[in-house]
Parts: C-alpha cells; sequence; structure tokens
C-alpha cells in the first residue's frame, strides 16, 4: 500500500494520545449513548480539559493553533472505530472556524475560548424542513428592529449537535426580498426566550449523535450577535460558501478512514468465519471482492489526502473538494454494501460493528449538500450551465 506521508511526528504522537482518550472516555459508553440517543455532556467537558476541542484555534482563543491535520487526526479515529455520536469534528471545524473568520473581536473573545474548554457546545442551524442542499430557500427570518437587535422566526432541522448546543450559529434572512444577498448569520444562544428544543430525531444511524430540531418564535437577538457585525449584514450566503469546502472535505476524510476499518473488519471476520469446511477468505470471490475494494479506497485515499494537502495551502476549490465529497460517500456506502454481504447474517446484527457502520454511512451521501448537487457544482466548474 501506498504509505501516508501527510503527517508528522508529532500528528503520530497526537494520534497516539488521542486514541488513548478515545479507548478510556468514548469507546466504554458509545454503545450506551447510542441506547439513550445522546452521548453524554461529560465528555465534552473531558475532551476540553485534555486539548481536543477546537486544536486550530488560535491560542489567544483558548486553542492550541494547530494545523488542520490534528482536527484530521480525531476524524479518522472517531471514524474507524465506529464512534459517530461524537460531535467534534463539527464544533471544531466548522462552528470555531466560523467564529474566528467571521466574528469580531469581541465574539471571538465571548465565544471561541468557552468552546475550546467544553463549557459550550456549538450546531450550525441551516437545513430546515423545506430547505436542505438548497440555502438559498431558507424561510427562516431576522427582522431588525428599531432598537437594533433582531427579531428570529423560523425552524430547523436535523441540527447535529442541536439538543447540546449553547451556541447555534443560525442562517436566517435578514432582508427576505432579496434572496441568497439577503441572508445573515445570527449566533442564538440557549436560554433566549423563544429559543426552544424539538425532539432528538430517531434516525436510520448515528444513533448517539444528538440531531434535533430547533424552533425560533419571536427570538430577540441582540445586535451584539450578528456574525460579523453590521459589516456582514447580508452577506451570510457568501461566507456558506466560502466554508462549504472544508465542510465537504471532512465528509471525505470520514469516508475514507471508515471504509478502511470496515474492510480491516471483514478480512478479519472471513480469515476466522468457516464455510463448507474451509476459511470463507480461501474463496475466490471472497478475495478478488476485498481486493476491489482495497484498490478503490487506497485510490480515494491518494485523492482525499492530496486534497488535504490543498487544504492547508488554502488552494482547495469548491468543484474539487465536492469531487472528493461525492466521491468518497459513494465509495463509503458500496463498500459498507459489500463487506455486510461478506459477513453474511452477521452483517444484520446491530451489535457487529459492520452493520452500524452500514446505517450510518448512508447520510454521507445526503448531507454538507447530497451527492446530486455536488454534481451540479463539478459540472458548472466544467462550464456546463444548470437550468434556470
Amino acid at each position: 500500500m501506498i504509505q501516508r506521508t501527510l503527517f508528522s511526528a508529532e500528528h503520530d504522537a497526537f494520534r497516539d494520545a488521542f486514541r488513548r482518550f478515545v479507548d478510556r472516555e468514548i469507546a466504554p459508553f458509545h454503545a450506551q449513548w447510542e441506547e439513550q440517543g445522546y452521548v453524554d455532556r461529560e465528555v465534552w467537558r473531558k475532551a476540553g480539559a485534555n486539548g481536543y476541542l477546537c486544536p486550530t484555534m488560535p491560542e489567544s482563543c483558548g486553542g492550541a493553533g494547530a494545523d488542520k491535520l490534528y482536527s484530521v487526526v480525531q476524524m479518522e479515529e472517531l471514524a474507524r472505530g465506529g464512534f459517530t455520536g461524537i460531535g467534534f469534528g463539527l464544533h471544531n471545524e466548522i462552528v470555531a472556524p466560523y467564529l474566528l473568520h467571521y466574528g469580531t473581536p469581541e465574539q471571538k473573545e465571548r465565544w471561541l475560548p468557552r468552546l475550546a474548554s467544553g463549557e459550550l457546545v456549538g450546531a450550525i442551524a441551516m437545513s430546515e424542513p423545506a430547505a436542505g442542499s438548497d440555502l438559498q430557500g431558507i424561510q427562516s427570518t431576522a427582522i431588525r428592529q428599531g432598537d437594533g437587535s433582531y427579531l428570529l422566526n423560523g425552524s430547523k432541522t436535523f441540527i447535529t449537535n442541536g439538543w447540546h448546543a449553547d451556541l447555534v450559529i443560525v442562517v436566517a434572512k435578514t432582508d427576505p426580498a432579496a434572496g441568497a444577498k439577503g441572508t445573515s448569520l445570527l449566533v442564538v444562544e440557549r436560554g433566549m426566550q423563544g429559543f426552544a428544543y424539538g425532539q432528538r430525531l430517531k434516525k436510520l444511524g448515528l444513533k448517539a449523535q444528538d440531531t434535533s430540531e430547533l424552533f425560533f418564535d419571536n427570538v430577540r437577538v441582540p445586535a451584539d450577535n450578528l456574525l460579523g457585525g453590521p459589516a456582514l449584514e447580508n452577506r451570510g450566503f457568501a461566507c456558506l460558501m466560502e466554508q462549504l469546502p472544508w465542510e465537504r472535505m471532512q465528509i471525505a476524510v470520514t469516508a475514507v478512514a471508515a471504509s478502511e476499518a470496515a474492510i480491516g473488519w471483514t478480512v478479519e471476520y472471513v480469515k476466522d468465519r468457516r464455510v463448507f469446511g474451509q476459511p470463507l477468505a480461501s474463496f475466490q470471490n471472497t478475495r478478488y471482492k476485498l481486493a476491489e475494494l482495497q484498490t478503490e479506497v487506497q485510490v480515494a485515499r491518494v485523492f482525499v489526502d492530496r486534497c488535504l494537502e490543498l487544504v492547508l495551502m488554502d488552494q482547495l476549490d469548491t468543484a474539487t473538494a465536492s469531487m472528493a465529497k461525492y466521491w468518497t460517500s459513494d465509495l463509503q456506502c458500496k463498500v459498507m454494501d459489500e463487506c455486510v454481504q461478506l459477513h453474511g447474517g452477521y452483517g444484520f446484527m446491530w451489535e457487529v460493528p459492520i452493520t452500524r457502520a452500514y446505517a450510518d454511512a448512508r447520510v454521507q451521501r445526503i448531507y454538507g449538500g447530497t451527492n446530486e448537487i455536488m454534481k451540479e457544482v463539478i459540472s458548472r466548474a466544467m462550464g456546463l450551465g444548470g437550468g434556470r
């Protein structure tokens, strides 16, 4: 197999330390968290105390000033263990970067250190019941009032970390007549009057992840909570577009790591499982199928690692990130399906890791923008016009 050259010795040491944290603080409890539908809040505080939250944020903001590969290490280790309930990735590499890149100095000082410590759990609320991948179709409104505050109304759904969230970046129309050009990002905090947490949604997979509905009924959001202040009013859509490539790369990172893990579990299973008096691994179909999957995942690994190099150089374009997201998540679902088949009846039992990985994988082709949307983005970058 092609040796990875992406990580330094420091990254490897961080991986070892984080793996020990996972083995101690996550692995023994994850099955219980799947049953209850959310992870215990204590794991967030422990992660913060150990420096595993917001590591790429500047030291002045409570982080470690590390490069994004440290967060990639975390994503890979959680994906390889099937620990899909842990929402560190969104908290560390979506919510916190929005505050860092677009927040005012006061906003950064106010929220980032508390996200890094685990005092606050962060979420971002984009999707609505009638607007998923098409962010231009959101209906939530935040109308400026005479005192400068915003009156927020609407609802959001499929919100990762939504039930635990203390701080939610909400996408809303501050100028509804202007369409996408009238979109802003507002920071809503737990306890604001009219802000309500809906039910924790029961999902096909990701059962330990606290995915929730959020409701906003005349929530008065202070002017100080408009992300970026007046300079970014009605510019939220542009901010979203700037951050989506990195979000989509995170999906690709987890897709490849989860696929590698699934192949590893399956190789061990087919060596031990006996059919007609001989190991399942001795059958040509088994060997060839796993060889095919290993080859495809190796190709994906090389591509994703190259994309991560581009991320570090701030050179990853939207179309390439979309390619990585769509290709690897499609491949992940293929790998999981083939590996379930090789597990036979055991591949249908929830206590077997491949079964849970199969269920967890399906959403990868949907969130971060559906794979159909990814193909639209790619085709437009090729100069191929879309509809309207």
